[in-house]
C-alpha cells in the first residue's frame, strides 16, 4: 500500500489553491446580499418580539435622565440600577395600569351584556335623554326608531361596522381572555427594558459608529433629535394622558358617574389627542346634568377645566423638554395607525414614530432653507460687486502707492 501523502502548508484538500476563474458575484456584493438575507430571516423569525422591544426602547429613552440619577446614586453599578428601575416601573406604572385595565374590562362586559339584553327585548328611551332641553324630543324619536324594538342594536351595529353583536361579544370575551399573551408580552418588554438600561450606553455607542458611517453629514443632528423627540412625545402625551385619566376617573367616581374606571381609561386615551380630554369630561358633565344631578355636572366641568388649565399652562411646559410639538393631524394618524397595527402598544409607539417622521421632515426643511439662504447671500454679494474686504484692500493699495 502507498503511504498517504502529507499535505503541504497552503495546499487545499479539494481543488486548486488558486482559482482559475473569476467569481460569478463579486465578494463584496455577495457579502452584502448575504447580510440582507440574514437580517430578513431574523426579522421573520423574531417579529413577535418586535413590539415588546420597541415599547422597551421608548420607555428607556423617555426615562433615561431619571435612570442616570439612579445610576449615580448606586455608585455606577449598572446591574443594580437597572434592577431598581424595573422594580420601580412595575410598582408604580405596570401594576396600577393592570388593575385599572381589569376593572375596565369587567365594566365593558357589563355594557356588552346590557347591549345584548336590549337587543333581545328592546328598551324604552331613558328619562334623562327624553327630558333633555332642545334635543330631547329628537333623541327620543331616534331611540324609539332604532333601539326601541328587538334587534335594533344588532341592526345598528351591523349597519355601522358590518359585524353582528354576537361576533362583537365573542371578540370582547376573547380579548378579555388573552391575559396570558399580554402577560408574556409584558414579561418580554421588562426583560428587554432591563438590558436596555444595563447596556444602553454601550449599544448607543455602537449605533453612533454605524450611523456616522451611513450618514456622516446628518447623523449628529439626527442622533440629537431622536432622543429629544421620543422623550418629549412620551412625557408630553403618554404620561400626562395617564395622569389626566386617573385624576378625571377619580372625579367621575366622586361625582357618582356609572363605570368610572372605564370612563377614566377612555378619557386618558382621548387625552392623547389634542382636545380629547375636554370633550370627554364635557360629555360626562352633560350626562350628569341631564340625568338629574346638575350640581355634580357643574362641579365636574369646573374641576376638569381647572385641571386642564393647570396641566397645559404649568406641568406640560416643564415636563416636555424636547423641541417637537406635533400638530393635530399627525398625532391623530399616529394614534389611530398605531392602535390598528400594534394594538394597545400602538397607543405609545404610533405617536412616537409619527413624531420621528415629523422631526426628520423638519430637519430636511431646515437644511434646504439654510442652503437657499446661503445661495441667496452668495448671489447678493455677486450682484453688489466685490466684498468690503477687497474694497478696503484696494483703497489701502492706492493710499500706499
Amino acid at each position: 500500500m502507498k503511504q498517504t501523502e502529507i499535505q503541504k502548508p497552503g495546499q487545499r484538500l479539494f481543488g486548486l489553491s488558486t482559482p482559475l476563474r473569476a467569481a460569478v458575484i463579486p465578494p463584496l456584493s455577495a457579502a452584502r446580499w448575504l447580510l440582507v438575507l440574514i437580517v430578513a430571516a431574523g426579522v421573520y423569525f423574531f417579529h413577535g418580539f418586535l413590539f415588546p422591544v420597541l415599547a422597551a426602547l421608548v420607555i428607556a429613552f423617555a426615562s433615561w435622565p431619571l435612570y442616570r440619577r439612579l445610576l449615580a446614586a448606586v455608585g455606577g453599578n449598572r446591574t443594580i440600577a437597572a434592577t431598581f428601575a424595573i422594580l420601580f416601573i412595575l410598582t408604580f406604572l405596570v401594576v396600577p395600569i393592570a388593575l385599572a385595565g381589569t376593572y375596565a374590562i369587567n365594566e365593558v362586559r357589563e355594557w356588552v351584556g346590557w347591549a345584548i339584553e336590549t337587543n333581545r327585548h328592546g328598551a324604552v328611551t331613558p328619562h334623562w335623554i327624553a327630558t333633555m332641553p332642545i334635543v330631547g324630543e329628537w333623541l327620543n324619536e331616534q331611540w324609539t326608531t332604532n333601539l326601541g324594538h328587538p334587534g335594533g342594536i344588532g341592526e345598528l351595529i351591523q349597519l355601522v361596522s358590518g359585524a353582528n353583536i354576537g361576533s362583537i361579544y365573542r371578540g370582547a370575551l376573547a380579548a378579555g381572555g388573552s391575559a396570558f399573551g399580554l402577560l408574556l408580552t409584558l414579561l418580554f418588554m421588562m426583560i428587554a427594558l432591563f438590558f436596555a438600561y444595563r447596556d444602553g450606553e454601550h449599544f448607543a455607542a455602537q449605533v453612533d459608529r454605524l450611523g456616522e458611517r451611513i450618514l456622516p453629514t446628518r447623523w449628529e443632528r439626527i442622533s440629537r433629535v431622536v432622543p429629544a423627540t421620543i422623550s418629549s412625545t412620551v412625557t408630553g402625551m403618554t404620561i400626562i394622558a395617564i395622569g389626566e385619566g386617573v385624576v378625571l376617573g377619580v372625579a367621575y367616581w366622586l361625582a357618582g358617574v356609572p363605570s368610572p374606571v372605564t370612563l377614566g381609561a377612555l378619557t386618558g386615551i382621548m387625552a392623547l389627542i389634542p382636545g380629547g380630554a375636554p370633550l370627554s369630561f364635557t360629555l360626562v358633565s352633560i350626562y350628569l346634568a341631564a340625568s338629574g344631578s346638575p350640581m355634580a355636572g357643574l362641579a365636574l366641568f369646573a374641576w376638569g377645566a381647572v385641571e386642564l388649565f393647570i396641566v397645559d399652562k404649568t406641568l406640560r411646559p416643564k415636563l416636555v423638554g424636547g423641541p417637537i410639538k406635533l400638530p393635530f393631524l399627525p398625532t391623530f394618524f399616529g394614534l389611530i395607525g398605531g392602535v390598528k397595527t400594534m394594538g394597545f402598544l400602538g397607543l405609545f409607539i404610533g405617536p412616537v414614530l409619527m413624531a420621528l417622521l415629523v422631526a426628520i421632515w423638519r430637519e430636511w426643511l431646515r437644511e434646504v432653507e439654510l442652503m437657499d439662504d446661503s445661495a441667496a447671500t452668495a448671489l447678493a454679494e455677486t450682484k453688489d460687486g466685490p466684498p468690503q474686504i477687497e474694497i478696503a484692500t484696494e483703497k489701502k493699495k492706492i493710499q500706499t502707492g
